[in-house]
């Protein structure tokens, strides 16, 4: 199959005629249905949906292996700046496609250069954003306003006022939009859930959160653009960066470091904070709202000691409490730690009444994609919407912010504004480049 954007001779690794004859299996298979033969609502229970990737590097290549094995989806298209990506990206789609059986009427992958060019295709379903953060509201508003559903990878954004542009665009289109904040699927955030929404803590007085820094300017060294990559492309919106292999790196064995720099991303701080800010906002019930006031310390070089109070008077900070990336929940009858590795409580018995190893009871990781592509079936709310999504962006986008000017920041979570502070609100958006 010929990949759009690119020379027709050019060989992916993989023959199409014989993945077709070696999935033609015995008859009385189930056939694939493509959605668009049978609307939006599918309605037959063989229907498959059909799924583009937009950003074919590490984390493109984690989820395609999450929604080709633990999923009913089928992976058709992909789009990438890099040649040696989608060539990649096809080869090893289709060779999965090739060794599972029960796969019929399955025509392998088309890539593309421009992502645009794909969202053309009306046989895909749902489009999967895994580019660095300066392109996700661009790509999925592209996508949503071609019809198409979207999950996202997080954060969201790292611009407030794009963020609310993505909700908005949603709700016009009535899209389902899943972001891939996929720790509320954990069974161990789950609980942790439970027993702050619950009481079980008592009144939660503070919650400490340890995420990384926050961004920094662009300060790598030029190096040559390499041949295969479309340098302007990749930096699309954001300035015209000099390339260096570390931001966008052809073979990858790493997370690049993009999400280092406020021109591309937020820094760790939104990284993982779109994770761990997230499950803190998850606990205490605000998915629609957050923090009020950004109190960052003192001194300005400093990269921790951001506090953050709620309305209600619950401070949250930004500390390295020694746990990794981690979050701890501070209430009057009792604590709670919990992170990807462990979750604990003082006194033990709130966690875990019974007694026994938590360890070994809360390790299931659930199925975040399948959510997503469940309620694009039923046209549900997925775990992670976009405005639960765009509130945790938020809170790490203007804790940036705070860094960054190193005062008071007092922030309308109504009205999604600082009070009293035009250079704030200034840097709610940025003036994107045109490419």
């Amino acid at each position: 199959m010929k990949n759009k954007g690119e020379n027709k001779n050019q060989n992916s690794g993989f023959s199409r005629r014989k993945f077709l004859k070696n999935t033609a299996f015995a008859a009385g298979l189930v056939t694939i249905v493509p959605r668009h033969v049978l609307g939006r609502g599918f309605t037959s229970p063989n229907d498959k949906i059909n799924l583009g990737y937009i950003g074919l590097g590490k984390q493109g290549g984690i989820l395609s292996r999450f929604f080709t094995t633990e999923t009913q989806a089928q992976i058709v298209a992909g789009s990438d700046v890099w040649t040696a990506k989608r060539d990649g990206f096809k080869k090893i789609v289709e060779g999965y496609y090739a060794e599972k059986r029960g796969v019929t009427n399955y025509n392998g992958v088309t890539t593309y250069l421009q992502y645009k060019e794909m969202l053309e295709d009306k046989n895909i379903d749902g489009i999967v954003v895994a580019t660095p953060d300066h392109w996700h509201a661009i790509q999925s508003i592209d996508a949503m306003n071609t019809g198409k559903d979207v999950y996202c990878e997080k954060p969201l954004t790292n611009t407030i006022v794009e963020g609310r542009m993505m909700v908005d665009a949603a709700k016009k289109n009535n899209t389902v939009l899943q972001v891939g904040s996929m720790q509320r699927s954990w069974e161990k955030f789950q609980k942790a859930q439970e027993i702050v929404s619950t009481g079980k803590l008592g009144e939660i007085k503070k919650v400490l959160v340890n995420v990384g820094d926050p961004a920094r300017a662009y300060d790598l060294p030029a190096e040559p653009t390499p041949n295969g990559i479309d340098w302007n492309l990749w930096c699309g919106p954001a300035p015209l960066l000099t390339y260096h292999h570390s931001i966008a790196p052809q073979v990858v064995e790493k997370y690049p470091d993009w999400r280092d720099f406020k021109e591309t991303g937020g820094g760790i701080l939104t990284d993982w904070g779109a994770h761990m800010f997230d499950i803190a906002q998850w606990c205490l019930g605000m998915d629609r709202t957050g923090p009020v006031k950004f109190i960052p310390p003192k001194d300005s070089k400093a990269v921790r000691g951001l506090k953050m109070f709620y309305e209600n008077g619950i401070e949250m900070v930004h500390e390295d409490f020694g746990r990794g990336w981690a979050v701890r929940f501070m209430g009057s009858e009792g604590t709670m730690d919990v992170s990807r590795g462990f979750i604990e409580t003082t006194p033990a018995n709130i966690l875990m009444p019974n007694g026994g190893d938590p360890k070994e009871k809360f390790n299931d990781r659930g199925n975040h994609y399948q959510n997503w592509l469940s309620a694009m079936k039923d046209r549900s709310k997925p775990l992670v919407d976009v405005e639960t999504g765009h509130r945790s962006a938020t809170v790490g986008n203007v804790a940036n912010i705070a860094y960054e000017l190193g005062r008071t920041l007092e922030w309308n979570p109504v009205k999604e504004k600082f009070k009293g502070d035009k250079e704030a609100n200034r840097l709610r958006k940025r003036k994107n480049r045109k490419y």
